[in-house]
Protein backbone atom coordinates (compact mmCIF):
# COMPACT_ATOMS: atom_id res chain seq x y z
CA UNK A 1 0.00 0.00 0.00
CA UNK A 2 1.88 2.94 -1.12
CA UNK A 3 1.33 6.55 1.11
CA UNK A 4 -1.44 8.04 -0.60
CA UNK A 5 -3.46 5.29 0.21
CA UNK A 6 -2.62 5.16 3.84
CA UNK A 7 -3.55 8.98 4.17
CA UNK A 8 -6.79 8.47 2.21
CA UNK A 9 -7.89 5.36 4.02
CA UNK A 10 -8.64 7.69 7.06
CA UNK A 11 -11.06 9.73 5.21
CA UNK A 12 -12.77 6.68 3.66
CA UNK A 13 -16.55 5.95 4.60
CA UNK A 14 -16.94 2.98 6.13
CA UNK A 15 -20.89 2.87 5.89
CA UNK A 16 -21.39 3.38 1.86
CA UNK A 17 -24.48 1.82 0.71
CA UNK A 18 -24.18 -0.85 -2.84
CA UNK A 19 -25.85 1.26 -5.75
CA UNK A 20 -24.80 1.59 -8.99
CA UNK A 21 -26.67 3.72 -12.32
CA UNK A 22 -30.21 3.20 -13.08
CA UNK A 23 -30.59 3.35 -9.15
CA UNK A 24 -33.19 5.83 -7.53
CA UNK A 25 -31.34 7.30 -4.73
CA UNK A 26 -31.93 9.68 -1.53
CA UNK A 27 -29.39 11.82 -0.80
CA UNK A 28 -29.20 13.84 2.84
CA UNK A 29 -27.15 16.73 2.91
CA UNK A 30 -25.86 18.79 5.77
CA UNK A 31 -26.54 22.25 4.65
CA UNK A 32 -24.91 24.99 6.66
CA UNK A 33 -26.64 28.51 7.01
CA UNK A 34 -25.24 30.88 9.31
CA UNK A 35 -24.79 29.12 12.09
CA UNK A 36 -27.48 27.34 11.62
CA UNK A 37 -27.44 23.14 9.84
CA UNK A 38 -29.68 21.18 8.51
CA UNK A 39 -29.91 18.53 6.40
CA UNK A 40 -31.77 18.59 2.83
CA UNK A 41 -32.72 15.65 1.07
CA UNK A 42 -32.65 15.31 -2.87
CA UNK A 43 -34.09 12.52 -4.53
CA UNK A 44 -33.44 10.97 -7.95
CA UNK A 45 -31.60 8.46 -10.66
CA UNK A 46 -28.34 7.87 -10.38
CA UNK A 47 -26.77 8.22 -14.00
CA UNK A 48 -23.57 8.08 -13.49
CA UNK A 49 -20.44 6.89 -11.14
CA UNK A 50 -17.05 7.53 -11.31
CA UNK A 51 -13.65 7.25 -9.99
CA UNK A 52 -12.23 5.08 -6.97
CA UNK A 53 -11.24 5.76 -3.80
CA UNK A 54 -11.81 9.34 -2.03
CA UNK A 55 -12.04 10.86 -5.52
CA UNK A 56 -15.19 8.72 -6.06
CA UNK A 57 -18.48 10.43 -7.22
CA UNK A 58 -22.21 10.02 -8.65
CA UNK A 59 -24.03 12.43 -10.54
CA UNK A 60 -28.12 12.36 -9.22
CA UNK A 61 -30.68 13.12 -11.54
CA UNK A 62 -34.31 14.27 -11.27
CA UNK A 63 -36.90 16.46 -12.80
CA UNK A 64 -38.14 19.44 -10.72
CA UNK A 65 -41.08 21.47 -11.70
CA UNK A 66 -40.31 20.25 -15.60
CA UNK A 67 -36.86 21.71 -15.40
CA UNK A 68 -34.05 18.52 -14.96
CA UNK A 69 -31.83 18.99 -12.59
CA UNK A 70 -28.86 16.95 -12.22
CA UNK A 71 -26.08 17.30 -8.96
CA UNK A 72 -22.59 15.89 -8.71
CA UNK A 73 -21.60 14.46 -5.22
CA UNK A 74 -18.52 13.41 -3.51
CA UNK A 75 -19.41 10.10 -2.08
CA UNK A 76 -16.82 10.41 0.67
CA UNK A 77 -17.75 13.98 1.35
CA UNK A 78 -18.34 14.75 5.19
CA UNK A 79 -21.10 16.76 3.96
CA UNK A 80 -23.51 13.51 3.23
CA UNK A 81 -25.15 12.53 5.43
CA UNK A 82 -26.20 9.48 4.11
CA UNK A 83 -27.53 7.78 0.82
CA UNK A 84 -30.78 5.53 0.55
CA UNK A 85 -31.07 3.38 -1.89
CA UNK A 86 -35.04 3.68 -2.54
CA UNK A 87 -35.09 1.27 -5.48
CA UNK A 88 -33.15 -0.52 -8.13
CA UNK A 89 -33.13 0.26 -11.19
CA UNK A 90 -32.53 -2.43 -14.36
CA UNK A 91 -29.82 -0.59 -17.08
CA UNK A 92 -27.77 -2.19 -19.61
CA UNK A 93 -25.61 0.86 -19.65
CA UNK A 94 -23.03 2.11 -16.82
CA UNK A 95 -23.44 5.88 -18.11
CA UNK A 96 -27.46 7.05 -18.76
CA UNK A 97 -26.84 10.03 -20.73
CA UNK A 98 -29.40 9.23 -22.76
CA UNK A 99 -32.17 10.03 -20.46
CA UNK A 100 -31.88 13.67 -20.49
CA UNK A 101 -33.05 13.59 -23.77
CA UNK A 102 -36.17 11.33 -22.90
CA UNK A 103 -39.31 13.02 -21.65
CA UNK A 104 -42.39 12.03 -19.38
CA UNK A 105 -42.81 8.21 -19.05
CA UNK A 106 -39.95 7.50 -21.66
CA UNK A 107 -37.44 8.48 -19.38
CA UNK A 108 -38.75 6.06 -16.16
CA UNK A 109 -36.30 3.09 -15.41
CA UNK A 110 -38.04 -0.14 -15.19
CA UNK A 111 -37.72 -1.71 -11.57
CA UNK A 112 -34.66 -4.72 -11.05
CA UNK A 113 -37.42 -7.44 -9.19
CA UNK A 114 -35.58 -9.85 -6.95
Amino acid sequence: MDLIDQVEKKYLKEQVPSFSPGDTVRVHLKITEGSRERIQVFEGVVIKRRGSGLGESFTVRRISYGVGVERVFPLHSPKIEKVEVMRKGRVRRAKLYYVRGLRGRAARIKELRR
